[in-house]
């Protein structure tokens, strides 16, 4: 560890390209979920001008062609060896117990605590290599201040979400006595490392204006720098001219998240049968990776449902479906899939939590209603109205084309992580 970190120290000036340091608890192929998609596209941008070394677990199973497509979002990579139990083992249940009995973190950041990892966090900070770390999602944070260390290295906390708000909102949907006082502790804990973690950073970045003001009212933090707004691959994802299939829904979200589950569970109870009755002939497509039995069970149920598992390329779907649909009750931070989508022209219609953060108008760019039956009639008057599919998907993709393209977003994060730097500069 010691050879690959050392470094002789040399006078740095104020612009110079940034040697950054990123914490990240995995490599980002497959870009499967919103985090990465965003991660990977700031990165790509970030490093054309700053030198980058990608810190990170290896989760066991990962695809050998991950350590090989690293190359293509940073410089230079370490991998610590990680393996997560797997959901409802033996071993998974035992952790979860040990957990709850015996510890002050959630089992969400609990699960990443890596002694190897923090140790070579340590040797990085001190090698004199790096101007900043950028410490990716809260997560890495439990092995960057592992033990009460205070690096030397000037720190940017990304915050993708507000993760106590998600658990907060676990607890207000859950049901049944055990489960609301178990996501109750879980949402306190949260609460408290979120808070600490934020405040031991030099700064701390959101993703949107609302998560922004979130952090400095709810930890009463001076270091928020501000938001980096969700952005798109404008040339990837294009306005789709191709027919779209009549009366066609489509999810999308990585399946094995808690909010995307739950959504999906309570838009197939409450709202699927509400646009079922008024369009018998209705289809709903959730694609995702990695869906959960609670969202198989759904295709199982009812064969108007389709759950596509891992998909290669979401545009097609995009393409085929008339409406999207974001029925979240619970989530917070990204939200770049309704960005994609809004990218390519299909209408969406959301909960205002699924759109939160969002710069977006009801009516213009997009249908927002929160109830089951509100939510069902926004879908069921965008299959009655084609001039207002096309109104929409027409304002929403010049929303996105003026204004989230992927390298104004990345000079917003450029510009903090230089305020970061110059900030425990001049303490």
């Amino acid at each position: 560890m010691s050879e690959f970190w050392a470094s002789s120290i040399k006078p740095r000036q104020p612009d110079d390209p940034l040697r950054i340091l990123w914490l990240k608890t995995g490599p980002l192929h497959p870009v499967d979920t919103g985090g990465k998609i965003r991660t990977f596209n700031m990165l790509r941008e970030l490093r054309r001008k700053n030198p980058l070394t990608y810190l990170s677990l290896w989760p066991d199973g990962t695809p050998e062609s991950a350590r090989k497509d690293a190359h293509q979002y940073s410089d230079d990579q370490r991998w610590i060896p990680w393996r997560e139990a797997p959901k409802r083992s033996l071993r998974f249940v035992f952790q979860l117990g040990i957990n709850f009995a015996g510890s002050r973190l959630p089992y969400a950041i609990q699960k990443y605590l890596s002694r190897a990892w923090a140790a070579e966090i340590r040797h990085a900070d001190t090698s004199g290599k790096f101007d900043l770390i950028v410490c990716d999602f809260l997560t890495p944070a439990v092995n960057l201040y592992y033990g009460n260390y205070r690096p030397q290295t000037p720190v940017l906390l990304f915050q993708h979400n507000v993760e106590s708000l998600i658990w907060q909102r676990h607890y207000e949907t859950a049901q049944g006595g055990v489960r609301r006082s178990y996501m109750h502790g879980q949402w306190q804990r949260m609460r408290r490392f979120e808070a600490l973690a934020c405040s031991l950073a030099d700064k701390v970045c959101a993703v949107s204006e609302e998560d922004a003001r979130l952090l400095r009212e709810n930890f009463s933090l001076t270091n928020v720098c501000g938001a980096v707004p969700t952005g798109v691959d404008l040339n990837f994802f294009q306005l789709s001219a191709a027919p779209r299939t009549p009366r066609s829904l489509v999810f999308l979200g990585s399946m094995d998240w808690m909010p995307n589950i739950d959504g999906c569970v309570w838009f197939a109870d409450e709202m699927w049968p509400l646009v079922k009755q008024k369009f018998p002939d209705a289809t709903l497509t959730i694609v995702g990776r990695k869906p959960a039995p609670k969202v198989q069970e759904l295709a199982a149920r009812d064969a108007s449902i389709r759950v596509t598992g891992t998909v290669d390329d979401v545009r097609p779907h995009l393409a085929a479906g008339e409406v999207m649909v974001v029925p979240l009750r619970v989530g917070g931070g990204t939200r770049i899939k309704i960005f994609e989508a809004m990218a390519t022209g299909i209408p969406c219609v959301s909960t205002r939590i699924g759109a939160e953060g969002l710069p977006v108008n009801h009516g213009e760019h997009i249908a927002l209603a929160d109830t089951p039956a509100d939510f069902a009639n926004e879908i069921c008057a965008l299959f009655e109205n084609a001039d207002r599919r096309r109104a929409f998907g027409q304002n929403a993709r010049d929303l996105v084309e003026k204004n989230f393209g992927w390298p104004s977003i990345n000079a917003v994060f450029e510009r903090y992580c230089r305020e970061t730097v110059a900030a425990q500069r001049g303490a």
